[in-house]
């Protein structure tokens, strides 16, 4: 029996909240066969599941869908809105990840379903995030706003705990740099405390605290003293990510404020380690995240929470 391999090529590329439509995300994949040939204008079988915690964490949400690959052997689909085997995906708590979604495929069309791989949820869907923080954490009655210069910065998301205290993230109000090496240590891996996708500031620790550390994108933000602030970090892959989904109004904000400088269309690291020489970085031009080389130059804005 020949084995099928399933690549994935964009997790997570957008997410969705309507009024009267379910909840859903897009997801794309590639299918190749064991000989790393494409699998062209065929209709497969797929499985997919989100899983909480760690690769492999328990599965809160599991669908099947049978999408039809292209001349490129991509398939385009939907989650949230397949077959459900298990779970219910409107009420998944998006902030208490990590999430991992696993792919099983069966290139005929059936259920014969192969693992294939499991790929971290780097970017949280943030429609749906805050679709349920409102009601998980008690939400509405917000006291500032999107937007607000507060706190050295510009606020770019809030939220409520259990308590309904009200809390947020701020961005600073200029860039650290716009030509920095994520760290002088390119090749050694930190490991999980350094790759978290939602916690900058362990990730932020964990990275000036690497033994053979001198300089890095995280040492400019924590360094960094701003509008009577000094707790500043470098952001992980998900706060970015909430960060690009204010773009606009981040933005317009910043154009107001003296001495401020808007975010740029350009790359910016993050703190979330890959892996040994690898880190992921948020390019702000199409709202994606990427990897690259620690030693790669890269822009660098710091952000706080309150």
């Amino acid at each position: 029996m020949k084995k099928f391999l399933t690549f994935s090529t964009a997790v997570l590329l957008m997410a969705s909240v309507f009024a009267q439509a379910p909840e859903k995300m897009s997801y794309q994949a590639v299918i190749r066969n064991s000989s790393e040939a494409l699998v062209t204008n065929t209709t497969v079988g797929m499985q997919i599941s989100i899983l909480q915690g760690s690769a492999s964490g328990t599965a809160v949400y599991v669908e099947t869908q049978s999408p039809t690959t292209n001349a490129n052997g991509l398939v385009s689909l939907e989650i949230g809105v397949g077959t459900v085997v298990s779970g219910d995906f409107t009420t998944i708590d998006w902030a208490n990840g990590p999430y991992f979604i696993e792919t099983k495929t069966d290139p005929a069309g059936g259920t014969n379903y192969t693992i294939t791989g499991t790929s971290q949820l780097l970017s949280v869907p943030y429609a749906l995030y805050a679709a349920n923080a409102g009601t998980a954490t008690g939400g509405g009655n917000f006291t500032h706003y999107i937007g607000e210069e507060y706190g050295g910065g510009v606020i770019f998301h809030l939220w409520k705990d259990n308590a309904g205290v009200e809390h947020g993230l701020i961005v600073a109000l200029t860039d650290q740099s716009i030509s920095q090496a994520w760290s002088n240590v390119t090749s050694a891996e930190i490991g999980t405390s350094a790759q978290s996708s939602w916690d900058g500031l362990s990730n932020s620790n964990s990275i000036v605290g690497q033994a053979g550390h001198t300089s890095s994108a995280a040492k400019l933000c924590l360094d960094l003293v701003s509008g009577g602030q000094s707790d500043w970090y470098l952001p992980s892959i998900q706060e970015l990510n909430m960060l690009w989904n204010n773009y606009y109004t981040v933005n317009r904000a910043l154009s107001q404020i003296s001495g401020a400088t808007q975010l740029s269309n350009s790359v910016y690291w993050s703190s979330s380690e890959n892996y040994s020489n690898n880190a992921w970085f948020f390019f702000f031009f199409d709202g994606r995240t990427y990897n690259d080389f620690k030693a790669n130059t890269y822009c660098v804005r710091a952000v706080r929470a309150f």
